[in-house]
């Protein structure tokens, strides 16, 4: 059943009521527009059995569009005035306050929730946006699909192709997990305050994990020596992992992998066979 979102009188009137002036360093710009919401909650395929997971719901716009939808809504906010407000909310606009779980920390810290989440929506501040990212993803192997708003050049690197400039560590990270495209362009027009940069959407669709967790940790390690100097060849960038260039073009080429193409040239299954390679020979 739909309810009556919050609109920009409303985001300025919660604001003012909580002396809340909004904070950079949190990348507070809040959401107003009731239709740009439930869009979000349609693309992210938010569905009445699921548990639905918020970061950063601010003073709670896409809190109460996914409130519509959800059997329930789980959000992790770090300011403790909007986390206490957000019930309030709730109970002045959801036809059962209920389905709503507020948890007033840092995303970054979470490791587990009250509920299994199985879809995820979230408006995610530059500084921070591919770290809880991630970090979600991993922690939460129930979250199946979902959206996250981020600015546009986060998104571009997130749902990059190999050999394009934006593809790099964000882009080969999220993969291990889920694929990922991108979702669509937000106005900012949307946001109060109107932010300075341009955002974008991002949508996720969980898949299995190409290996165990000691590949991942392999992998994640590889990833990052081969764009630290991304116009590198692949034997010069992973030179220092195994003990020269030489040996590095070997084990390189016993994986099935040109030596001399760099990391911006290769997708997740390319990497994978890396890493496999090296439990192989035990490197």
């Amino acid at each position: 059943m739909y309810m009556s979102l919050l609109g920009a009188a409303e985001i300025r009137e919660l604001a003012a009521a909580l002396d809340l002036k909004p904070s950079k360093s949190l990348g507070q710009n809040f959401v107003h527009d009731g239709n740009t919401c439930r869009k979000i909650v349609r693309t992210a395929g938010v569905l009445a059995s699921d548990i639905a997971l918020e970061i950063g719901p601010g003073l709670g716009s896409l809190t109460l569009a996914m409130m519509e939808e959800a059997a329930h809504v789980v959000v992790v906010e770090i300011d403790k005035r909007l986390a206490d407000q957000l019930p309030i909310t709730a109970a002045k606009h959801a036809d059962d306050p209920s389905k709503l779980t507020v948890i007033n920390r840092d995303a970054l810290q979470i490791d587990s929730l009250p509920m299994n989440p199985t879809v995820l929506i979230a408006n995610l501040p530059y500084n921070v946006s591919v770290p809880v990212f991630l970090h979600m993803l991993e922690r939460f192997p129930t979250l199946r699909t979902g959206v996250v708003m981020v600015q546009a050049e986060v998104a571009d690197r997130l749902a990059a192709k190999p050999s394009t400039k934006e593809y790099g560590v964000p882009t080969v990270k999220a993969a291990w997990w889920a694929d990922v495209t991108g979702a669509g362009v937000v106005s900012r027009q949307i946001f109060w305050p109107v932010p300075n940069v341009e955002s974008k959407l991002v949508a996720f669709t969980r898949r299995a994990t190409p290996g165990d967790e000691a590949m991942r940790l392999r992998l994640f390690a590889i990833v990052d020596l081969a764009f630290a100097q991304r116009r590198k060849m692949l034997r010069s960038a992973l030179s220092s992992r195994y003990g020269g260039s030489a040996a590095a073009e070997t084990l390189l080429a016993s994986a099935g992998i040109d030596p001399t193409l760099r990391g911006e040239a290769l997708d997740i299954s390319s990497f994978c066979a890396i890493a496999a390679r090296e439990i192989e020979i035990g490197s």
